[in-house]
């Protein structure tokens, strides 16, 4: 193969799938896609296999693949000309109800040659909550339409009577369905570029080439796990709850096992699917898997299913990272974020030098909802997350998305135009970041103002109890706040919950800090000083966390000399068996 032309194909191909991602987020109606950009988009080939992977959401890197079967399974011989497919079941190829997919098979001259792909996260989907997305529903049925996969143009033709039972069952329809046109338009445009490198290679030499694209991603992933060390590696983290059980932790656990061009992600160990709606499919488990091996292997290796040929990820059913019937999974975001950190945790013993500590639990779900004066439904949803774990080379990130999401922020202005709330304030926390030789990354809080006689708010957040952890000496960040009204009544709400909120109360949600890497007091003076000046670590938590002494604007050098030699000291004493120390001034005890 002439490999000048094969990387000009490769990029021709992916830059389809980018152009796609571009098309829903300029004609999209939602602020989750056009501001969060909960979507991915993607290019199979006949048979379903992933091809290419288009911008946006790494969470999504399993789910195409998961779906595509499920869509070859009922229809493989019923595929025509026309045909658009729709679907979003949990237990038939989907992930969560709120993420439809829409995937349109492309031809040429009556034979199909490729499939366009998109996923997006929509506003609504009906259920017991307005967003579609509670954490404490406690079974699939409570939580919107479920919809099979199902041809919503059947050789052109739309599906009216698809359309009109989705009209009825979700509350922002006109949203839902502009939500719709914007993965249509998307795909329309995959197939115009694609007819395109068409009649420019052919249609056996297109074939060929998209072959050649899934082959050389699995070649490449092979040889770079290649480069790593073979073993065994495990890690245990716990999430704090389902929202249902209060209180009741919920293990995650991971062993990595490599060898070779080879690798195994095993959950095995993680605990049983739960009540609250926290329960992952399993393509969403594994996408928090590639994710996290990917985070690990060079830049460069295109985003399809040869990657995933070389990790195996085994969960095995009826757990939180692979629910069975009637599981509820709304919520899942949480526990797929949460199995991203607990690969970093094993992919720190595996590669010490390259992996960073916890970041801040994944992203927070606040959804708001209900109607106004006239009954007009409206909803508010946002995911925000922006706290990265400390990384051995440098300091965590400040405000920027879990690498599990890549999202963006909602435009402050336009959600205030949009929604009856008004935000009071959205801005970094000092001292909550995990103290290391680099710190974790520093959180920020939200205060949000609700403007309506009523309405239904929905959070979905954790590490409140366990906290981001650090690594080799990091301090574990600070935990996850919730509070209404925090001037006035300032009650302390539970991670995750779902209540009635009145017009002018205020629901502030603070991120938990990130965790650290390395010994505090190894941590460079004068960055303690910057984050100091800058209002993100106070003198004191600086003296406490860093035995850096902070004078005025200036680091007091002898000062901090005795405090860090007095601390470490403390450390080495603490660090003695009881009965083997030497207290100054009692006598020593017998053992």
């Amino acid at each position: 193969m002439d490999p000048i032309a094969f990387e000009l194909f490769k990029n021709s191909i992916f830059s389809i799938a980018d152009e796609m991602a571009l098309t829903v987020f300029r004609t999209t109606y939602s602020g989750v896609l056009k501001d969060n950009m909960d979507y991915s988009t993607g290019f199979a080939d006949a048979e379903g296999r992933l091809v290419a992977q288009g911008l946006t959401l790494p969470g999504h890197l399993g789910s195409v693949p998961t779906a595509m079967q499920s869509i070859m399974k009922h229809y493989r011989d019923d595929i025509r000309e026309g045909d658009v497919f729709i679907m979003n079941d949990p237990f038939d190829g989907g992930m969560h109800l709120p993420d439809i997919f829409v995937f349109k098979p492309l031809f040429h001259r009556g034979e199909r040659i490729a499939f366009a792909c998109t996923v997006c996260h929509h506003s609504d989907v009906g259920g017991r909550v307005a967003g579609s997305n509670a954490s404490d529903s406690t079974e699939i049925y409570a939580e919107g339409l479920r919809i099979a996969p199902l041809k919503m143009y059947e050789a052109g033709k739309l599906n009216q009577t698809l359309m009109t039972f989705i009209e009825r069952n979700v509350r922002l329809p006109v949203q839902v369905f502009g939500d719709l046109r914007a993965q249509l338009a998307a795909c329309h445009i995959a197939e115009k570029q694609f007819a395109e490198l068409v009649a420019r290679h052919g249609v056996k030499e297109i074939k060929h080439l998209m072959r050649e694209t899934i082959d050389y991603a699995e070649r490449l992933t092979r040889a770079a796990l290649k480069a790593l060390p073979d073993g065994q590696w495990q890690f245990e983290d716990w999430i704090d709850d389902d929202g249902v059980d209060y209180g009741k932790p919920i293990r995650l656990f991971v062993t990595l096992r490599k060898k070779g061009g080879h690798m195994v992600v095993d959950w095995t160990g993680t605990s049983p699917q739960v009540k609250g709606a926290i329960n992952n499919t399993l393509s969403f488990t594994k996408a928090a898997s590639y994710t996290g091996v990917r985070s690990v292997l060079p830049q460069g290796i295109p985003n399809n299913e040869g990657v995933f040929r070389a990790i195996e990820v085994i969960c095995p059913p009826g757990t939180v990272g692979n629910g069975v019937l009637p599981a509820a999974c709304a919520a899942r975001g949480l526990t797929g974020f949460r199995m991203t950190d607990c690969m970093f945790g094993a992919l720190a013993m595996m590669l010490p030098d390259k992996v960073k500590a916890a970041g801040d639990g994944g992203n927070t779900g606040v959804s708001i909802g209900g109607y106004d004066a006239a009954r007009k439904p409206f909803i508010y949803v946002d995911f925000t997350c922006g706290a990265w774990g400390a990384r051995p080379w440098a300091d965590g990130l400040d405000g920027n998305s879990h690498m599990f999401a890549n999202m963006a922020s909602h435009s402050i202005e336009v959600t205030e135009l949009e929604q009856p709330m008004q935000f009071l304030a959205y801005e970094f926390v000092p001292d909550k970041a995990g103290a290391g030789k680099y710190r974790g990354g520093v959180p920020f809080r939200r205060d949000y103002r609700f403007l309506e006689e009523e309405g239904v708010l929905q959070v979905r957040s954790d590490r409140r109890t366990h906290r981001p952890f650090g690594l080799y000496g990091g301090s574990p960040g600070m935990p996850s706040e919730n509070y209404l009204d925090p001037d006035l009544e300032n009650r302390i709400l539970p991670s995750k919950f779902t209540m009635t909120i009145k017009r002018g109360q205020i629901f502030r949600h603070v991120l938990a800090g990130a965790g650290g890497w390395g010994d505090p007091l190894e941590r460079d003076p004068a960055a303690v000083l910057k984050d100091v000046r800058n209002e993100l670590l106070s003198p004191a938590k600086a003296a406490a966390d860093y035995g850096v002494v902070v004078s005025g604007k200036e680091v007091d050098a002898r000062a901090t000399e005795r405090k860090r030699t007095e601390m470490r000291a403390q450390r080495n004493w603490n660090s003695v068996p009881a009965v083997q120390r030497e207290d100054p001034v009692l006598p020593r005890k017998a053992a």
